[in-house]
């Protein structure tokens, strides 16, 4: 288990447990107890506004496990970029992918350090494979790119799983997250696949915008995009079926399961 800070003029704030962060609010969805009463707060302001929003960060967990499953099995991949992981729990992208492939090496990236003590102390690895941990930020692609660690876990001359798993929402248009994305890509071979999740206003757009509110209030950014422009995330790659579509469908949906009532949209694609 490697750990190390991204170089570049982005550097981690010092640890503010009374400031909520968006891998703990989700860390309390998902039942976790690595939390603190900020982050308490805002996730439950947030379930006020959408009562569904536990239900829909399992969906995002659960979406994670058949994206990484796809990427083995149907991909080939066995290197993985994880970027916005948040706090260790089950169905974690190196379990997942080692036990189809032992050999599977996982890079995880995220920028709070809360994350990182929880990653050093959780995560570990197959023999056969390597898992690491650095603090980076997506606003810089190009520090976690350059980053000696990336090196020695990723080896860019073959095809790379490349995870942003409900954290695009997390940047405002003006930032332009489209960019942020084409810089790891345009970085990444042939082969590479990206899959992401994202929350949009599309399913119901009076729940969430009382959700962005209330996010805002606790000063973290909240940006739910439309199909059109989560689409643009993939600029350039190959969607693999069925495209761009509710998070509950990916994959396949179970008989009887309302696909609109996780109010995020998923997508794998593939760099040709």
């Amino acid at each position: 288990m490697t750990e190390s800070r991204t170089p570049g003029t982005w550097e981690p704030v010092e640890i503010d447990t009374s400031v909520a962060h968006s891998a703990r609010v989700y860390d309390y969805w998902l039942g976790g107890k690595d939390n603190f009463p900020a982050d308490r707060e805002l996730a439950e302001q947030i379930i006020a506004a959408v009562p569904n929003m536990r239900a829909m960060a399992r969906a995002n967990r659960d979406f994670l496990g058949r994206a990484v499953r796809h990427l083995v099995v149907e991909q080939g991949i066995r290197q993985f970029l994880d970027i916005g992981t948040g706090i260790p729990t089950a169905g974690n992208t190196y379990e997942v992918a080692q036990a189809l492939a032992p050999e599977s090496r996982v890079l995880y990236v995220d920028n709070d350090p809360i994350v990182l003590a929880h990653a050093r102390a959780m995560i570990s690895s197959h023999p056969a494979g390597r898992t690491s941990f650095i603090l980076g930020d997506l606003r810089e692609p190009a520090g976690i790119l350059e980053h000696p660690v990336f090196a020695q876990i990723i080896d860019r001359a073959q095809p790379v799983g490349l995870l942003l798993v409900a954290v695009l929402m997390l940047f405002r248009d003006a930032e332009d997250p489209w960019a942020m994305v084409r810089t790891l890509v345009d970085a990444l071979p042939a082969g590479s696949c990206l899959a992401l999740t994202h929350p949009s206003g599309d399913f119901a757009p009076e729940e969430v915008a009382v959700a962005v509110r209330a996010a805002e209030h606790a000063h973290v950014p909240l940006t739910p995009r439309g199909r059109a422009e989560v689409t643009r995330f993939l600029d350039g790659l190959e969607p693999v079926a069925p495209g761009v579509v509710p998070v509950l469908a990916w994959g396949g949906a179970a008989e009887g399961v309302d696909v609109d009532s996780a109010y995020y949209y998923a997508a794998v694609a593939r760099k040709p």
